[in-house]
């Protein structure tokens, strides 16, 4: 009796196991299975693997609970993406649809391994996540960074990527070949799938909506999330803020009015690349990385409290020369043609018989420099493509050391020089990543990172080119009648805040500046405690040489004369990244729920190390993300109005 009990229950169970056999049977057939477990298995794993090392490499690696919960995104979407699959190979059973079905998964397959490998490098090499428009600029104008791209692979990425492709494109038909017979042809199946895609088209957008649901830990959502999820996340979830700015109310009609204290003198405005304040010496005695930026301090008007409106060169150079705040995006509007809200320094000094000039140790295409240079007003614009580079060091993927723009410089000068009063702007170069530091004046040991001394060592070499630029007018007989503004486009990050580089870094070290407006006529020691920005330097050069502005209001202060009580704004260069304000000591920061809030007192914190948000008013930070919101919605705006209206209401 007990064998039979015990053969009817193996028969049940057999019965059972065959059941759901035929029950995957009838979903898929067995190449089917093969075909796409081939790729979305290994799929899932490289995935979660690259979430795992972004995670244990942290620098607060979070505790089993919270591994769990900044994984768990990443574990959630890529079983939702191999669910998606199967219900749609389940559904689409042969012919010609079957064939574009194929097509379409081994697509969307590289395109996944392509984004999440590019999120996951771009957020080891910048500490920041990637956001879906910042793909889109970067394949739109793929030949600008490809020197980027270039400059952090190597022979045995190359290998990698081609070896992953080709498993990809052929892994599993000849998989499926060796364990069924078969090459995984979309031969048409027998039957009818029933409900089961149904039920799996259920799950898969469960799993996916559960990949999003927001962190229980204080990792950031944006962390946490899943890259695709949260590209998603981010094109979707965002705050609308609707503010209009009036046309006449923005500085597009300007002029300089000269005054009976007005002089003619040149203009010379200096833009140090990612030179943030405390890595220079007059805003840090402790360096000796720029001595002669440090003599020129002693005679020079110096802004103490100086910020970059968005650390991103492009952004800072609209902000300095033309005194309106650059549009906050990615997406390059500051080069469209009439697309300012507002006259520049160049346009504006043309008016008064000004000559002008700029010139780069970068390459001309980057960003559209030519088309942001014209709508700046400029006369002439020089790049590396129109310098000798015989003797000059290559320093990163798109410049050279930035002496290389001392002899187009003397060539101008020489010509120009003597033909009236001229503007000149120089836009150096060596600073940038990668931090290369030319042989010409050796190095000195600044730090036991080897990235930041190679760093700081590049701003030590931006001084000798600083110096030798001097050298340079004083030679020529220009010096005296000539008005230099010296300032760091943005700063840099070393990973003080886990971030890298700059376009995201919204700290001080990011933001704070060095800003000299040096006056050999006026060579006595001056310092601007107050809080000042990129958006002062219009006013203060109209100021210096005795201007009044007309026609409408610029939103700087001249230097010369600066606001005690004043809020500044500041915006990452990645869009619904992060936001920022400072009023006197106090610094807010908004990211739009990517992660928490936080608030700092700079005048006891000045590296931002205690967040103080938990000891805030709830309607205090209410109000201060309205105004970031509010100030972010005006700056669209104005631009908006430049726009060609049926191009407006398209974009609408």
């Amino acid at each position: 009796m007990k064998i039979l009990l015990n053969s009817a229950a193996f028969e049940a169970a057999n019965e059972g196991n065959v059941g759901a056999v035929k029950r995957f049977d009838r979903l898929l057939t067995r190449g089917d299975w093969i075909y796409l477990a081939s790729l979305l298995v290994p799929l899932f794993v490289y995935n979660v693997a690259l979430k795992v090392i972004r995670i244990v490499t942290r620098p607060d690696p979070p505790g089993v609970l919270g591994f769990v919960d900044q994984v768990r995104s990443d574990l959630l979407f890529n079983l939702g993406f191999a669910a998606l699959w199967v219900g749609v190979f389940a559904v689409v059973r042969g012919g010609w649809p079957r064939r574009a079905v194929l097509g379409l998964f081994h697509l969307s397959v590289v395109v996944v391994v392509i984004l999440t490998t590019s999120a996951h490098f771009f957020y080891t090499t910048t500490g920041s996540t990637l956001d879906l428009s910042f793909v889109i600029v970067s394949v739109s104008s793929l030949g600008e960074i490809q020197g980027a791209i270039g400059s952090e692979t190597t022979t045995l990425h190359w290998a990698l990527i081609s070896a992953v492709l080709f498993y990809t494109l052929a892994g599993p038909a000849l998989l499926t070949r060796l364990l069924t017979g078969t090459w995984g042809s979309p031969a048409e199946q027998e039957g009818r799938p029933g409900r089961a895609p149904l039920t799996v088209a259920l799950a898969a957008l469960l799993l996916f909506s559960l990949s999003v649901v927001p962190s229980v830990t204080n990792a950031g959502n944006a962390f946490a999330r899943d890259p695709l999820a949260n590209m998603v996340v981010n094109e979707v979830a965002t705050t609308e803020v609707e503010a209009t700015v009036p046309p006449e109310s923005l500085p597009t009609d300007t002029s300089l009015s000269p005054t009976p204290g007005t002089e003619k003198r040149n203009v010379v405005m200096i833009f140090l690349e990612s030179t943030r304040a405390q890595s220079t010496t007059p805003y840090n005695e402790e360096l000796d990385t720029t001595p002669f930026l440090d003599e020129l301090s002693r005679e020079s008007l110096m802004a103490e409290r100086a910020h970059a409106v968005v650390p991103h060169t492009s952004k800072a150079l609209l902000a300095t020369t033309c005194g309106v705040e650059p549009p906050l995006d990615t997406q390059k509007t500051e080069s469209e043609p009439g697309i300012i809200p507002g006259r520049c320094l160049p346009e504006l000094l043309e008016e008064q018989g000004y000559n002008s000039a700029f010139f780069q140790s970068a390459t001309k295409t980057f960003e559209r420099r030519p088309q942001l240079v014209e709508n700046f007003g400029y006369d002439h614009f020089q790049a590396i493509e129109g310098m000798d580079k015989t003797g000059y060091q290559r320093v990163n993927y798109f410049g050279y050391e930035d002496e290389i723009m001392l002899k187009p410089s003397r060539e101008w000068l020489e010509k120009n020089g003597d033909d009236g009063p001229f503007m000149t702007s120089y836009l150096t170069v060596t600073p940038h990543h990668q931090y290369v530091v030319p042989g010409r004046y050796g190095t000195k040991k600044y730090s036991s990172d080897p990235e930041l001394n190679r760093y700081l060592n590049t701003v030590r070499y931006q001084d000798f080119f600083l110096k030798k630029l001097f050298e340079q007018y004083k030679d020529l007989g220009l010096y005296e009648d000539t008005v230099f503004v010296i300032l760091g486009d943005h700063g840099e990050g070393f990973g003080e805040h886990g971030l890298k580089q700059h376009d995201n870094t919204i700290y001080q070290e990011g933001l704070h500046i060095p800003l000299l407006i040096h006056d050999p006529k006026k060579p006595e020691p001056r310092r601007v405690g107050e809080l000042t920005n990129e958006l002062d330097v219009l006013p203060t050069v109209a100021d210096v040489l005795g201007y009044e502005v007309e026609g409408g209001d610029y939103p700087g202060f001249s230097m010369l004369s600066p606001p005690e009580d004043r809020k500044l704004m500041a915006s990452c260069y990645h869009e619904r990244t992060c936001l920022a304000s400072i009023e006197g000591d106090e610094k807010y920061i908004y990211s739009y729920g990517n992660r928490g809030e936080e608030f700092y007192d700079l005048s006891t914190d000045p590296k931002e190390r205690k967040n103080l948000i938990a000891d805030q008013g709830e309607k205090k930070i209410e109000d201060l993300r309205d105004d970031l919101l509010a100030w972010e919605a005006r700056v669209g705006s104005s631009y908006d109005q430049q726009r060609p209206q049926e191009e407006t209401n398209a974009s609408e």
